[in-house]
Protein backbone atom coordinates (compact mmCIF):
# COMPACT_ATOMS: atom_id res chain seq x y z
CA UNK A 1 0.00 0.00 0.00
CA UNK A 2 1.09 3.58 -0.70
CA UNK A 3 2.22 5.58 1.97
CA UNK A 4 0.39 8.54 1.17
CA UNK A 5 -2.82 9.33 3.00
CA UNK A 6 -6.13 8.54 2.29
CA UNK A 7 -8.38 11.88 1.87
CA UNK A 8 -10.87 11.65 5.16
CA UNK A 9 -13.91 10.14 4.59
CA UNK A 10 -12.40 8.74 1.03
CA UNK A 11 -15.37 6.69 0.81
CA UNK A 12 -18.19 9.28 0.86
CA UNK A 13 -17.52 10.44 -2.50
CA UNK A 14 -19.00 7.61 -3.75
CA UNK A 15 -23.12 8.94 -3.84
CA UNK A 16 -23.86 4.69 -3.66
CA UNK A 17 -22.31 4.72 -0.83
CA UNK A 18 -23.49 7.48 1.12
CA UNK A 19 -27.15 5.67 0.40
CA UNK A 20 -25.83 2.36 1.25
CA UNK A 21 -24.57 3.39 5.03
CA UNK A 22 -27.76 5.26 5.54
CA UNK A 23 -30.07 2.99 5.07
CA UNK A 24 -26.95 0.18 6.89
CA UNK A 25 -27.56 2.95 9.80
CA UNK A 26 -31.01 2.79 9.49
CA UNK A 27 -31.68 -1.02 9.50
CA UNK A 28 -29.08 -1.23 12.12
CA UNK A 29 -31.39 1.10 14.21
CA UNK A 30 -34.56 -0.47 13.53
CA UNK A 31 -32.94 -3.99 14.64
CA UNK A 32 -31.98 -2.68 17.91
CA UNK A 33 -35.45 -0.71 18.15
CA UNK A 34 -36.90 -4.44 18.05
CA UNK A 35 -34.56 -5.89 20.57
CA UNK A 36 -35.78 -3.18 22.84
CA UNK A 37 -39.45 -3.29 22.49
CA UNK A 38 -39.61 -7.03 22.18
CA UNK A 39 -37.65 -8.07 25.34
CA UNK A 40 -38.89 -5.68 27.53
CA UNK A 41 -42.86 -6.72 26.73
CA UNK A 42 -41.47 -10.50 26.90
CA UNK A 43 -39.66 -10.19 30.10
CA UNK A 44 -43.03 -8.91 31.06
CA UNK A 45 -45.10 -11.44 29.61
CA UNK A 46 -42.62 -14.66 30.66
CA UNK A 47 -39.77 -13.06 33.22
CA UNK A 48 -37.83 -16.02 32.11
CA UNK A 49 -33.85 -15.86 31.99
CA UNK A 50 -33.81 -19.34 29.86
CA UNK A 51 -35.91 -17.22 26.99
CA UNK A 52 -33.53 -14.23 27.61
CA UNK A 53 -30.10 -16.56 27.13
CA UNK A 54 -31.88 -18.14 24.01
CA UNK A 55 -32.78 -14.81 22.44
CA UNK A 56 -28.86 -14.47 22.80
CA UNK A 57 -28.06 -17.87 21.48
CA UNK A 58 -30.44 -17.12 18.30
CA UNK A 59 -29.02 -13.84 17.32
CA UNK A 60 -24.97 -15.51 17.37
CA UNK A 61 -25.11 -18.94 16.42
CA UNK A 62 -26.75 -18.26 12.86
CA UNK A 63 -23.43 -16.32 12.14
CA UNK A 64 -21.60 -18.74 13.29
CA UNK A 65 -23.01 -21.69 11.02
CA UNK A 66 -24.57 -19.44 8.33
CA UNK A 67 -22.20 -16.33 7.72
CA UNK A 68 -20.04 -18.88 4.88
CA UNK A 69 -22.71 -20.13 3.15
CA UNK A 70 -24.34 -17.04 3.22
CA UNK A 71 -20.85 -15.57 1.81
CA UNK A 72 -21.08 -18.46 -1.41
CA UNK A 73 -24.68 -17.05 -2.10
CA UNK A 74 -23.23 -13.45 -2.77
CA UNK A 75 -20.28 -15.08 -4.03
CA UNK A 76 -23.62 -16.90 -7.06
CA UNK A 77 -26.00 -14.69 -6.96
CA UNK A 78 -26.82 -10.88 -6.85
CA UNK A 79 -26.02 -9.29 -3.61
CA UNK A 80 -28.65 -6.83 -3.28
CA UNK A 81 -31.60 -9.60 -3.45
CA UNK A 82 -30.13 -11.47 -0.95
CA UNK A 83 -30.26 -7.88 1.36
CA UNK A 84 -33.53 -7.49 0.49
CA UNK A 85 -34.36 -10.82 1.49
CA UNK A 86 -32.93 -10.78 4.84
CA UNK A 87 -34.67 -7.27 5.19
CA UNK A 88 -37.73 -8.52 4.57
CA UNK A 89 -36.98 -11.03 7.10
CA UNK A 90 -36.71 -8.48 9.37
CA UNK A 91 -40.42 -6.57 8.37
CA UNK A 92 -41.46 -10.01 9.17
CA UNK A 93 -39.92 -10.40 12.42
CA UNK A 94 -41.27 -6.74 13.47
CA UNK A 95 -44.76 -7.08 12.43
CA UNK A 96 -45.06 -10.89 13.77
CA UNK A 97 -44.26 -9.56 17.12
CA UNK A 98 -46.30 -6.68 16.84
CA UNK A 99 -49.62 -9.17 16.03
CA UNK A 100 -48.59 -11.60 19.15
CA UNK A 101 -48.33 -8.51 21.22
CA UNK A 102 -51.79 -7.00 20.22
CA UNK A 103 -53.94 -10.11 20.29
CA UNK A 104 -52.26 -10.88 23.20
CA UNK A 105 -51.41 -14.52 22.47
CA UNK A 106 -47.58 -15.06 22.16
CA UNK A 107 -46.29 -17.97 23.90
CA UNK A 108 -42.65 -19.13 24.48
CA UNK A 109 -42.56 -20.99 21.01
CA UNK A 110 -43.69 -18.58 19.22
CA UNK A 111 -41.03 -16.17 20.38
CA UNK A 112 -37.89 -18.34 19.75
CA UNK A 113 -39.19 -18.87 15.82
CA UNK A 114 -38.76 -15.21 15.57
CA UNK A 115 -35.83 -14.92 17.48
CA UNK A 116 -34.37 -17.71 15.20
CA UNK A 117 -35.65 -16.02 11.93
CA UNK A 118 -34.25 -12.76 13.07
CA UNK A 119 -31.18 -14.49 13.40
CA UNK A 120 -31.13 -15.47 9.99
CA UNK A 121 -31.86 -11.92 8.77
CA UNK A 122 -29.07 -10.72 10.51
CA UNK A 123 -26.68 -13.29 8.62
CA UNK A 124 -27.93 -12.66 4.95
CA UNK A 125 -27.80 -8.67 5.68
CA UNK A 126 -24.94 -7.56 7.64
CA UNK A 127 -22.59 -10.16 5.19
CA UNK A 128 -23.69 -9.62 2.20
CA UNK A 129 -23.61 -5.79 3.21
CA UNK A 130 -19.83 -5.42 3.55
CA UNK A 131 -19.99 -7.51 0.12
CA UNK A 132 -21.99 -5.45 -1.70
CA UNK A 133 -19.30 -2.67 -0.54
CA UNK A 134 -16.59 -3.83 -3.51
CA UNK A 135 -18.93 -2.72 -6.59
CA UNK A 136 -20.18 0.28 -4.95
CA UNK A 137 -16.71 2.17 -3.87
CA UNK A 138 -13.27 1.74 -5.64
CA UNK A 139 -10.05 -0.26 -4.28
CA UNK A 140 -8.28 2.55 -2.43
CA UNK A 141 -11.81 3.82 -1.07
CA UNK A 142 -12.60 0.44 0.34
CA UNK A 143 -10.68 0.74 4.29
CA UNK A 144 -12.46 3.91 4.66
CA UNK A 145 -15.85 2.36 3.59
CA UNK A 146 -15.36 -0.55 5.88
CA UNK A 147 -14.31 2.07 8.89
CA UNK A 148 -17.67 4.10 8.02
CA UNK A 149 -19.90 1.32 7.42
CA UNK A 150 -19.03 -0.14 11.13
CA UNK A 151 -19.40 2.99 12.22
CA UNK A 152 -23.03 3.46 11.23
CA UNK A 153 -23.52 0.14 12.57
CA UNK A 154 -22.30 1.82 16.32
CA UNK A 155 -24.45 4.79 15.37
CA UNK A 156 -27.72 2.63 14.98
CA UNK A 157 -26.72 0.82 18.22
CA UNK A 158 -26.54 4.18 20.16
CA UNK A 159 -30.06 5.25 18.73
CA UNK A 160 -31.88 2.47 18.01
CA UNK A 161 -32.53 2.13 22.36
CA UNK A 162 -33.73 6.02 22.44
CA UNK A 163 -35.95 5.46 19.72
CA UNK A 164 -37.20 2.16 20.90
CA UNK A 165 -38.04 3.86 24.23
CA UNK A 166 -39.57 7.06 22.21
CA UNK A 167 -42.04 4.79 20.57
CA UNK A 168 -43.45 2.97 23.33
CA UNK A 169 -43.83 5.76 25.57
CA UNK A 170 -45.75 7.63 22.23
CA UNK A 171 -47.37 4.62 20.24
CA UNK A 172 -47.26 2.02 22.11
CA UNK A 173 -44.65 -1.26 22.03
CA UNK A 174 -47.03 -3.15 20.60
CA UNK A 175 -48.01 -0.50 17.64
CA UNK A 176 -44.31 0.52 17.67
CA UNK A 177 -43.56 -2.80 16.63
CA UNK A 178 -45.64 -1.87 13.42
CA UNK A 179 -44.09 1.45 12.93
CA UNK A 180 -40.59 -0.19 13.06
CA UNK A 181 -41.27 -1.99 10.24
CA UNK A 182 -41.67 0.14 8.10
CA UNK A 183 -37.81 1.73 8.60
CA UNK A 184 -36.32 -1.21 6.82
CA UNK A 185 -38.40 -0.17 3.60
CA UNK A 186 -35.73 3.03 2.18
CA UNK A 187 -33.36 -0.49 2.41
CA UNK A 188 -35.60 -2.25 0.06
CA UNK A 189 -36.72 0.18 -2.29
CA UNK A 190 -33.18 1.35 -2.58
CA UNK A 191 -31.21 -1.98 -3.39
CA UNK A 192 -34.59 -2.42 -5.64
CA UNK A 193 -32.60 0.12 -8.74
CA UNK A 194 -29.19 0.79 -6.94
CA UNK A 195 -26.76 -0.07 -10.24
CA UNK A 196 -24.71 -2.15 -8.36
CA UNK A 197 -24.06 -6.38 -8.66
CA UNK A 198 -23.04 -9.08 -11.15
CA UNK A 199 -24.60 -7.25 -14.18
CA UNK A 200 -22.87 -3.86 -13.63
CA UNK A 201 -19.12 -5.13 -13.00
CA UNK A 202 -16.88 -4.84 -15.88
CA UNK A 203 -14.26 -7.45 -16.65
CA UNK A 204 -14.27 -11.61 -17.05
CA UNK A 205 -16.81 -12.51 -13.56
CA UNK A 206 -14.97 -15.30 -11.96
CA UNK A 207 -15.99 -18.77 -12.09
CA UNK A 208 -19.34 -19.32 -9.96
CA UNK A 209 -19.29 -22.62 -7.65
CA UNK A 210 -22.01 -24.44 -5.84
CA UNK A 211 -22.80 -23.83 -2.69
CA UNK A 212 -22.05 -26.87 -0.51
CA UNK A 213 -22.95 -25.77 3.48
CA UNK A 214 -20.23 -27.36 5.65
CA UNK A 215 -17.68 -28.24 3.00
CA UNK A 216 -17.38 -24.61 2.20
CA UNK A 217 -16.25 -23.54 5.42
CA UNK A 218 -13.42 -26.21 5.19
CA UNK A 219 -12.75 -25.68 1.87
CA UNK A 220 -12.60 -21.96 2.61
CA UNK A 221 -10.09 -22.77 5.36
CA UNK A 222 -8.03 -24.60 3.42
CA UNK A 223 -7.59 -22.12 0.23
CA UNK A 224 -6.67 -19.14 2.86
CA UNK A 225 -4.35 -21.38 5.15
CA UNK A 226 -0.95 -20.44 2.85
CA UNK A 227 -2.01 -16.47 3.54
CA UNK A 228 -1.24 -15.24 6.70
CA UNK A 229 -2.56 -11.66 6.46
CA UNK A 230 -6.16 -13.00 6.52
CA UNK A 231 -5.51 -16.05 8.53
CA UNK A 232 -3.84 -13.72 11.55
CA UNK A 233 -6.94 -11.45 11.03
CA UNK A 234 -9.46 -14.25 11.55
CA UNK A 235 -7.64 -15.82 14.32
CA UNK A 236 -7.48 -12.38 16.18
CA UNK A 237 -11.45 -11.63 15.26
CA UNK A 238 -12.70 -15.24 16.75
CA UNK A 239 -10.14 -15.16 19.96
CA UNK A 240 -11.53 -11.78 20.52
CA UNK A 241 -15.12 -12.69 20.06
CA UNK A 242 -14.82 -15.75 21.65
CA UNK A 243 -13.39 -14.69 25.09
CA UNK A 244 -14.71 -10.93 25.66
CA UNK A 245 -16.87 -10.67 22.61
CA UNK A 246 -19.54 -8.43 23.59
CA UNK A 247 -20.17 -10.25 26.88
CA UNK A 248 -19.45 -6.98 29.25
CA UNK A 249 -21.93 -5.34 28.16
CA UNK A 250 -24.82 -7.78 28.55
CA UNK A 251 -23.19 -7.51 32.32
CA UNK A 252 -23.70 -3.65 32.63
CA UNK A 253 -26.71 -4.19 35.09
CA UNK A 254 -24.25 -5.51 37.44
CA UNK A 255 -21.23 -3.45 37.02
CA UNK A 256 -23.88 -0.34 37.30
CA UNK A 257 -24.77 -2.01 40.37
CA UNK A 258 -21.26 -2.35 41.99
CA UNK A 259 -20.13 1.13 41.04
CA UNK A 260 -23.30 2.78 43.05
CA UNK A 261 -25.57 3.55 39.45
CA UNK A 262 -27.62 0.20 38.75
CA UNK A 263 -30.81 1.69 39.28
CA UNK A 264 -32.40 3.67 35.83
CA UNK A 265 -31.51 7.11 35.32
CA UNK A 266 -29.25 8.99 33.73
CA UNK A 267 -25.76 7.63 34.98
CA UNK A 268 -26.71 4.06 34.10
CA UNK A 269 -27.76 5.61 30.89
CA UNK A 270 -24.19 7.54 30.24
CA UNK A 271 -22.42 3.75 31.48
CA UNK A 272 -25.04 1.95 28.76
CA UNK A 273 -23.84 4.15 25.93
CA UNK A 274 -20.55 4.97 27.19
CA UNK A 275 -18.73 1.90 24.98
CA UNK A 276 -21.07 2.50 21.48
CA UNK A 277 -20.09 5.96 21.70
CA UNK A 278 -16.32 5.40 22.08
CA UNK A 279 -16.87 3.31 18.44
CA UNK A 280 -18.59 6.24 17.10
CA UNK A 281 -16.14 8.43 18.04
CA UNK A 282 -12.96 6.20 17.22
CA UNK A 283 -14.82 5.68 13.22
CA UNK A 284 -15.20 10.13 13.33
CA UNK A 285 -11.69 10.56 14.43
CA UNK A 286 -9.35 7.98 12.40
CA UNK A 287 -11.26 8.78 9.33
CA UNK A 288 -11.02 12.63 9.49
CA UNK A 289 -7.34 12.41 10.65
CA UNK A 290 -6.74 9.77 8.05
CA UNK A 291 -4.02 7.69 10.07
CA UNK A 292 -3.96 4.46 11.50
CA UNK A 293 -3.84 2.56 7.91
CA UNK A 294 -4.65 -1.13 7.84
CA UNK A 295 -1.70 -3.40 8.93
CA UNK A 296 -2.06 -6.97 10.57
CA UNK A 297 0.49 -5.76 13.43
CA UNK A 298 -1.28 -2.67 14.07
CA UNK A 299 -4.84 -4.18 14.19
CA UNK A 300 -3.00 -6.96 16.96
CA UNK A 301 -1.46 -4.18 19.40
CA UNK A 302 -4.36 -2.13 19.42
CA UNK A 303 -6.30 -5.35 20.36
CA UNK A 304 -4.07 -6.16 22.92
CA UNK A 305 -4.48 -2.33 24.56
CA UNK A 306 -8.26 -3.09 24.01
CA UNK A 307 -7.42 -5.89 26.80
CA UNK A 308 -5.25 -3.97 29.00
CA UNK A 309 -8.02 -0.91 28.91
CA UNK A 310 -10.98 -3.89 29.70
CA UNK A 311 -8.85 -5.84 32.40
CA UNK A 312 -8.34 -2.12 34.32
CA UNK A 313 -12.79 -1.79 34.06
CA UNK A 314 -12.81 -4.91 35.34
CA UNK A 315 -11.11 -4.10 38.74
CA UNK A 316 -11.72 -0.91 38.85
CA UNK A 317 -14.40 0.47 41.45
CA UNK A 318 -14.65 4.18 40.48
CA UNK A 319 -18.20 5.30 38.55
CA UNK A 320 -16.64 8.35 36.45
CA UNK A 321 -12.79 6.32 35.55
CA UNK A 322 -15.41 3.53 34.57
CA UNK A 323 -17.22 6.10 32.03
CA UNK A 324 -13.41 6.77 30.17
CA UNK A 325 -12.31 3.37 30.45
CA UNK A 326 -15.70 2.10 28.52
CA UNK A 327 -14.92 4.68 26.00
CA UNK A 328 -11.97 4.03 25.01
CA UNK A 329 -12.70 0.19 25.20
CA UNK A 330 -15.22 1.19 22.50
CA UNK A 331 -12.30 3.71 20.86
CA UNK A 332 -10.12 0.89 20.57
CA UNK A 333 -12.52 -2.19 19.39
CA UNK A 334 -13.97 -0.51 17.09
CA UNK A 335 -10.16 0.50 15.24
CA UNK A 336 -8.87 -3.34 15.78
CA UNK A 337 -11.59 -4.91 14.21
CA UNK A 338 -12.70 -2.40 11.16
CA UNK A 339 -8.48 -2.73 10.81
CA UNK A 340 -9.22 -6.25 10.72
CA UNK A 341 -11.88 -6.44 8.59
CA UNK A 342 -10.58 -3.82 6.37
CA UNK A 343 -7.77 -6.49 5.93
CA UNK A 344 -9.64 -9.72 5.28
CA UNK A 345 -11.71 -7.68 2.73
CA UNK A 346 -8.99 -6.06 0.89
CA UNK A 347 -7.01 -9.43 0.81
CA UNK A 348 -9.30 -12.14 -0.37
CA UNK A 349 -9.44 -13.57 -3.39
CA UNK A 350 -11.48 -12.46 -6.22
CA UNK A 351 -13.20 -15.72 -6.68
CA UNK A 352 -13.55 -16.91 -3.27
CA UNK A 353 -14.28 -13.44 -1.93
CA UNK A 354 -18.17 -13.87 -0.58
CA UNK A 355 -16.84 -17.31 1.55
CA UNK A 356 -14.06 -15.66 3.06
CA UNK A 357 -15.83 -12.62 4.33
CA UNK A 358 -18.66 -14.82 5.54
CA UNK A 359 -15.72 -16.84 7.43
CA UNK A 360 -14.75 -13.69 9.13
CA UNK A 361 -18.04 -13.02 10.07
CA UNK A 362 -18.42 -16.38 11.32
CA UNK A 363 -15.66 -15.67 13.72
CA UNK A 364 -15.93 -12.13 14.52
CA UNK A 365 -19.95 -12.54 15.10
CA UNK A 366 -20.56 -16.52 15.58
CA UNK A 367 -18.01 -16.74 18.18
CA UNK A 368 -19.27 -14.22 20.20
CA UNK A 369 -21.70 -16.68 21.86
CA UNK A 370 -18.86 -18.01 23.92
CA UNK A 371 -18.57 -14.85 25.87
CA UNK A 372 -21.78 -15.87 27.20
CA UNK A 373 -19.80 -18.80 28.71
CA UNK A 374 -16.16 -17.20 29.75
CA UNK A 375 -17.98 -13.25 30.94
CA UNK A 376 -21.22 -14.27 31.54
CA UNK A 377 -21.67 -18.20 32.83
CA UNK A 378 -17.92 -18.06 34.64
CA UNK A 379 -19.37 -14.58 36.07
CA UNK A 380 -22.17 -16.43 37.72
CA UNK A 381 -19.22 -18.67 39.64
CA UNK A 382 -16.65 -16.32 41.12
CA UNK A 383 -17.67 -12.81 40.17
CA UNK A 384 -18.55 -10.78 36.91
CA UNK A 385 -15.24 -8.49 37.58
CA UNK A 386 -13.00 -11.48 37.80
CA UNK A 387 -14.49 -13.30 34.79
CA UNK A 388 -14.22 -10.09 32.53
CA UNK A 389 -10.24 -9.60 34.34
CA UNK A 390 -9.32 -13.04 33.28
CA UNK A 391 -11.18 -13.10 30.56
CA UNK A 392 -9.19 -10.39 29.27
CA UNK A 393 -5.52 -11.69 30.18
CA UNK A 394 -5.69 -14.71 28.31
CA UNK A 395 -7.07 -12.87 25.50
CA UNK A 396 -4.46 -10.70 25.54
CA UNK A 397 -1.92 -13.66 25.79
CA UNK A 398 -3.18 -15.71 22.64
CA UNK A 399 -3.55 -12.34 20.71
CA UNK A 400 0.30 -11.75 21.79
CA UNK A 401 1.09 -15.28 20.54
CA UNK A 402 -0.57 -14.46 17.14
CA UNK A 403 1.48 -11.49 16.87
CA UNK A 404 4.60 -14.32 17.74
CA UNK A 405 3.50 -16.78 15.87
CA UNK A 406 3.11 -14.76 12.20
CA UNK A 407 4.37 -11.08 12.95
CA UNK A 408 7.48 -11.83 10.75
CA UNK A 409 5.30 -12.84 7.80
CA UNK A 410 2.85 -9.99 8.03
Amino acid sequence: MSNQKSPAFAAFQFVGFRWHVATYMLAMMADNVEHVISYWVLYQKFHSPELAGFAVLSHWLPFLFFSVPAGALADKYDPRRLIQVGISLFMICSLGWAYLFITDSVQQWHAMILLVLHGFAGVLWHTISQILLYDIVEAPALPSAIRILASGRYLGLLIGPAVGAGLMLTVGPKYGLVVNAFLYLPTILWLWKAPYGPAFRKGVEPVKRAVRGLQDIIQTMHDISGKSTIVSMILLAGVASFFVGNGYQAQMPGFAHDLGHGDPGLLYSLLLGADAAGALIAGIVLESRGFLKPHPRTALILAIAWCTILVTFAINQNYFLAITLLLLCGFFELSFNSMAQSIVQINAPTEIRGRVIGLYNMSALGLRAGSGITVGLVGGMIGIHASLAIAGVILMMLISFILLRYGKSL
